[in-house]
């Protein structure tokens, strides 16, 4: 028998206006016509991603209106001609007018308007019988589609200090009157003071999304984590309502090759997840084949339960993983994967493993055993970096460390990029090889300049064509 909602429409009508409050202390209550529509449709859309809409949506639809705005009363035939009339998302007139303004005034109003509009799409998604990676993902294509338009604008990074899932409210008070009560000293005492002490501790959600927005190239990887991040704060809120949820694994496997950002986007991946209260610390333990297997019988076993230990509450990162089952029946690594899958399943709640390698390898790793095939079902797949993506690597890696490339040392280091990219071989380090390749640079600047009598702060900073390597490549001498 399906499992409704356990919040009543009315109830969601009180979440609603909640965060629409709070959002117009910052906008303006004239919004509120533009919104109801928008949201509306919204829902709409999210909903026949999941399947046909019923009556229980008309009743929550229905609930879609702001403060001292007359109910609205919809008949399902409305909602579903509606629904069949939408091709795909569509920004609003109103948000590209409160982007323009924010650009102009300095402000980031359109950016909490996006962290709104996620969280109430949250709580339509988790209305539902259904958790479905398709209302993940349109909840994805909205937030990016919009926050493409604050970056087209140039409206600032919100930084209000704020976790956003303050923006989430489930009662009256708005997130806006939460957060002036926390910074006024207001109804806080001891229990206030540890509450905001551990919110303050936990990972900036906003911070690590613009972390993973500003990662050169991954574009499909960078929807991927999106897409699960939503999928997740979905299940968590009918957790949180009392709802059953179909069993997930959220254990993941990386495939690509070295220095294509794996690593990095698991850190990342580990503090959204403590930043939604998916994992209690979010911390990332990296390890690879020599820190699970020891060298004596029974002693792996030890060995790969103290990393797992460590790892509890975040994130356990395990490179080359394919090599825990290289080595024959009789290895130690078998006995690190067989650790392996039973703290899986005894800390499911607190431990997501993360297992990473080339594609072929990792392939044969995860068919080597069947507990492997049932616990990973999430695939990321990254791609060598382009020519053209290893330059903005490389220019990134010089701008942080006060390096200017001339106009000819530019074109230069272009040119060496995409030859590297195009006589690439299985020994290709991608963002490792820009690495070295800067490394070297600053060698041969730093000889370069140190003869100069009295060099200036410029040329100090300037790079020449003769400071790269000339006709090898990046990687070679």
């Amino acid at each position: 028998m399906p499992t409704t909602w356990s919040r009543s429409p009315e109830e969601f009508h009180k979440i609603y206006i909640a965060n629409t409050d709070a959002f117009y202390r910052i906008g303006s209550s004239s919004l509120a016509p533009e919104l109801d529509d928008f949201m509306t449709r919204c829902a709409l859309s999210l909903w026949s991603r999941a399947g046909s809409i019923t009556q229980r949506h008309v009743d929550m639809a229905n609930q879609i209106y702001s403060r001292n705005r007359p109910q609205p009363s919809w008949l399902l035939w409305n909602l579903t001609s509606s629904v069949c009339n939408e091709d795909g998302f569509l920004p609003p007139v109103f948000f590209w007018n409160l982007a323009e303004s924010d650009a102009k005034r300095g402000s980031d109003t359109s950016r909490i308007f996006i962290r709104m509009l996620t969280n109430i799409m949250l709580y339509i998604a988790a209305a539902d019988d259904d958790v479905s990676m398709a209302e993940a993902e349109y909840i994805t294509e909205c937030t990016d589609r919009l926050t493409a338009i604050c970056d087209t604008t140039g409206v600032r990074r919100a930084n209000t200090g704020l976790n956003p899932l303050d923006f989430v409210t489930s009662s009256a008070p708005s997130f806006t009157d939460k957060h002036m009560n926390m910074t006024q000293g207001q109804g806080g005492g001891e229990a206030a003071a540890m509450t905001a002490k551990a919110e303050q501790e936990k990972p900036d959600f906003d911070e690590l999304m613009a972390q993973l927005d500003s990662l050169v190239g991954l574009v499909d990887v960078k929807k991927d984590v999106k897409n699960l991040i939503n999928l997740v704060k979905v299940r968590k809120l009918r957790q949180d309502n009392g709802l059953p949820v179909p069993p997930m694994s959220l254990h993941m496997v990386f495939m690509g090759n070295p220095g294509t950002g794996k690593t990095t986007v698991a850190r990342l991946i580990s503090g959204l997840y403590a930043s939604i209260g998916v994992l209690s610390k979010g911390q990332l333990v990296e390890v690879d084949r020599s820190g699970l297997v020891a060298g004596y019988v029974g002693q792996t076993a030890l060995k790969t339960q103290e990393v797992i230990k460590s790892a509890l509450g975040g994130v356990l990162f395990i490179d080359e993983a394919y090599s825990l089952s290289s080595g024959g029946d009789n290895d130690f690594g078998r006995e690190a994967i067989e650790t392996l899958l039973k703290a899986m399943e005894d800390h499911r709640d607190d431990l997501i493993v993360i297992v990473a390698g080339y594609d072929e390898p990792m392939e044969g790793f995860l068919s080597s055993n069947p507990g492997l095939e049932s616990r990973f079902n999430k695939y990321f797949y990254f791609p060598d970096y382009t020519g053209e993506q290893l330059m903005s690597i490389f220019r990134a890696q010089c701008d942080k460390n006060g390096y200017k490339l001339t106009e000819p040392a530019e074109q230069s280091a272009l040119e060496l990029f995409n030859r590297l990219y195009e006589e690439r071989d299985d020994n290709f380090g991608n963002g490792r090889d820009v690495r070295n390749f800067f490394e070297k640079m600053v060698v041969r600047q730093s000889n370069r300049v140190v003869t100069l009598e009295d060099p200036d702060k410029e040329t100090l900073m300037e790079v020449l064509p003769e400071d790269l390597i000339e006709e090898s490549a990046p990687d070679q001498e």
